[in-house]
């Protein structure tokens, strides 16, 4: 494992710690913060391969032994890819991980740990984490989209986490885009995630991502080209989702967030093309100004909100 480094805060705030974790396909990141947020300790492990429930418990709780050996955070929030429950105790399903079926997370890693833990998408986690410190501060409607080995999202109305009655709406991904496209995971066709996932972009080009950004910022035209390409294809399916929810921001998070700036003019061009003015209105585009960071800091807001709501409200 890694060695916890220092985070972008000094440590201090208020006694009342909590850990928030991002598990993602490849890495495993975790931060202690304090309740104003702050992040006063982090570290990223990698993912076990395969990335089976029982292996991944395992490394969760490794690592929050490495990161807080002094068990100065007894509340744990965790992001994952897919639905939880709407209690926040169980994983439902995670179409890009193996054997991710109602998986009962919180209550493995509650018996392990002896800390208190609550569970939730991690795309959802992401927008928590932006709506508090980040780039949705100040937004009642927004809409967020992860790109990167899948297309996840989150729907934020009215200042909150749109998820449904069982916890399992807010998949923007999934929506079809095309009847005949490349098969999803998720059994749809020509899904959303079918075209704007890393294996989506792979369709487009042999190239990884880094180094199509590099050789688009040269000038490159056939690097250009793809990225147009790949843009086109999200603001078809962004235009989609504006009809429905017509939120005042959208934010763009996920690795391949890094090149938004070759892809976001050709999603907006679809989107003035298929959207009616109305239904865009003041609308904003915008890259997530957390980065890689905004998943565990709503993960761990989630679990002062849920497990400790005589904090939460008074952070507001």
């Amino acid at each position: 494992m890694q060695t916890p480094r220092t985070g972008d805060a000094a440590a201090g705030g208020t006694d009342q710690q909590v850990i928030g974790v991002d598990l993602g396909g490849t890495a495993i990141k975790l931060g202690r913060f304090d309740t104003a947020g702050l992040l006063l300790e982090a570290l990223e492990v990698p993912t076990p391969q395969p990335a089976m429930p029982g292996a991944v418990t395992v490394a969760i709780v490794e690592a929050i032994a490495q990161l807080d050996p002094a068990r100065l955070a007894p509340l744990v929030g965790v992001g994952h890819p897919g639905p939880s429950d709407r209690s926040g105790r169980v994983a439902r399903i995670a179409i890009n991980l193996p054997g991710w079926r109602e998986v009962p997370l919180a209550g493995w890693l509650e018996a392990l740990l002896e800390r208190r833990v609550t569970c939730a998408n991690d795309a959802n986690c992401a927008a928590i984490g932006e709506l508090w410190r980040g780039a949705a501060r100040g937004s009642e409607d927004a809409l967020l989209l992860t790109l990167g080995t899948g297309v996840g999202g989150a729907v934020l109305l009215d200042g909150r986490l749109f998820t449904g009655r069982s916890g399992a709406a807010g998949e923007p991904g999934l929506i079809g885009i095309q009847p005949d496209g490349p098969p999803c995971n998720s059994g749809n066709r020509g899904s959303l995630e079918s075209y704007c996932s890393r294996a989506g972009l792979a369709r487009l080009s042999p190239l990884e991502p880094r180094e199509l950004c590099r050789r688009a910022e040269l000038g490159d035209a056939e690097a250009l080209a793809v990225w147009q390409a790949y843009g086109e294809r999200l603001g078809v399916g962004l235009s989609s989702l504006l009809y429905l929810f017509t939120p005042q921001l959208v934010l763009i998070g996920g690795g391949l967030s890094a090149a938004s700036e070759h892809f976001l003019p050709a999603v907006w061009q679809q989107v003035r093309e298929r959207v009616l003015a109305v239904s865009r209105e003041g609308l904003r585009i915008e890259r997530c100004a957390l980065g890689n960071g905004a998943g565990r800091l709503g993960a761990a807001r989630l679990a002062l909100d849920r497990l400790a709501p005589d904090a939460a409200r008074a952070l507001g």
